[in-house]
């Protein structure tokens, strides 16, 4: 019998990360995957520039830096229908955003970007639900035809709390260019059980995010190490693993970053942080692969 909080579970894809929760610049970023034996990316900023934004000499260092060093890019953490672009911005910001993402994905030789699925900014609740689903069913269909899969996160958005949200999403869109990212520590923030809501998303997830968090007598949330919180990120991975899930588990742990919140730049005890979280994600698969 597993001990309490540690599934005995297996079959999941590569440990991974947000790799600016860790350092704003490659160096730092790496440093830690490199501290961790981990081989694969998720990439979101660098010195604090989003991936989109980066001029294509930076992009160009960064992909062959990436090269050298071994490492792959398994996802990219866009700003699309995020906590800072509600459903009343203009929808081609957002286009544009995913044509440059599509040119880098293939140079990086990765498919996945994660999306959300807009905030309201003032519209009735009808008007709001149409507004996302006509816009997510655009970026789906460009996505499609350039080779990539959209993952909607459960955070910002009008699907984002709601698991019948969520599967309503996925049968208007009707695309195999959009499936789920789910994020284990996202329900502690937004006021949901985050294994109830997976239990009925679980067959359609195809990236995760890992973070844990508590939430403090005044209402606010604290972020923990993943499994010391009160998200029930052991209950999230024994559901994954039930659900045949062999996707990458992709740290994000919100110790040192956390973009909606401001703090935008990790300081100088991120890298540490970023690693002993990446010891406690490891200690809740299993023994074996927990460090020493």
């Amino acid at each position: 019998m597993p001990a309490r909080g540690r599934p005995a579970v297996h079959g999941f894809g590569p440990l991974t990360g947000i790799g600016d929760e860790a350092a704003p610049g490659a160096d730092g970023q790496l440093t830690a995957l490199r501290r961790l034996g981990w081989t694969t990316v998720e990439l979101r900023n660098v010195d604090g520039t989003a991936l989109a934004d980066l001029s294509p000499a930076a992009f160009g260092a960064l992909a062959r830096r990436l090269s050298d060093d071994g490492v792959t890019v398994t996802a990219v953490a866009s700003r699309i229908g995020n906590w800072s672009r509600p459903v009343t911005g203009d929808l081609g910001q957002d286009l544009a955003e995913l044509d440059v993402l599509a040119e880098r994905c293939a140079v990086l030789g990765c498919r996945l970007v994660r999306i959300m699925s807009y905030p309201n900014d003032g519209l009735p609740e009808r008007e709001w639900a149409d507004r996302v689903l006509a816009r997510t069913a655009v970026l789906a269909d460009r996505a499609e035809r350039a080779g990539l899969l959209l993952v909607h996160e459960n955070c910002a958005g009008w699907a984002g709390d709601r698991a019948d949200r969520a599967l309503r999403l996925l049968r208007a869109v009707d695309s195999p260019a959009l499936r789920l990212l789910f994020d284990t520590g996202n329900g502690v923030p937004y006021g949901y059980d985050a294994p109830a809501m997976l239990r009925d998303l679980a067959p359609y997830v195809a990236h995760v995010h890992i973070k844990d968090a508590v939430r403090l007598p005044d209402g606010s949330t604290a972020y923990t190490l993943p499994g010391e919180g009160g998200a029930g990120v052991a209950e999230c991975l024994r559901i994954l693993a039930a659900h045949g899930y062999g996707g990458a588990l992709s740290l994000e742990p919100h110790l040192a970053v956390r973009p909606h919140e401001g703090l935008t730049r990790a300081g100088e005890d991120a890298v540490d942080l970023f690693v002993r979280a990446g010891h406690a994600l490891a200690a809740l698969l299993s023994p074996e692969r927990a460090p020493a």
